[in-house]
């Protein structure tokens, strides 16, 4: 008579075993710590990937400028040397040099980035060419001042 039925357990439930089924989700925790791991390497390596000329820039007080688009550079080393990008040019071949890679022509934005040992006259022919070539987007790269 009462063959087939199961005693309930305590407070009146009876206890049903089931099988979990197999979880098919995606674990994503390992893939967002590889994730933030290359993001800091990224944000570390980043401003070391600027331009290849080794120059020891000034120090200034000035905010720095918002860049659309990448701009050219333009180097004069400490021994009076000038690179455009990371070649060096003559400073007679400097314009036509800046002309042929100018995406933009005379809009293209244009960085002169000194060492701090450079002559200031050298530095201000790069300057006075470029402006004489019609380029009116030239700025000075410096460092930001440290207190201290």
């Amino acid at each position: 008579m009462g063959a087939g039925m199961i005693a309930p357990a305590r407070g009146g439930r009876h206890r049903v075993r089931r099988r979990h089924a197999p979880v098919a989700e995606i674990n994503v925790t390992p893939m967002v710590d590889v994730m933030l791991v290359l993001l800091i390497i990224f944000m570390v390596a980043a401003p070391l990937l600027t331009v290849g000329v080794p120059i020891d820039l000034p120090e200034t007080q000035a905010k720095a400028l918002n860049a659309d688009t990448e701009p050219l550079t333009v180097s004069v080393a400490a021994d009076g040397k000038i690179f455009l990008q990371e070649e060096e040019v003559t400073p007679d071949k400097l314009v036509a040099t800046l002309q042929a890679i100018a995406k933009n022509g005379l809009n293209e934005r244009i960085y002169v980035r000194g060492d701090r040992e450079a002559d200031y006259g050298t530095i201000m022919r790069v300057m006075g060419r470029l402006n004489a070539a019609g380029y009116r987007r030239i700025g000075l790269v410096t460092l930001e001042e440290t207190d201290g």
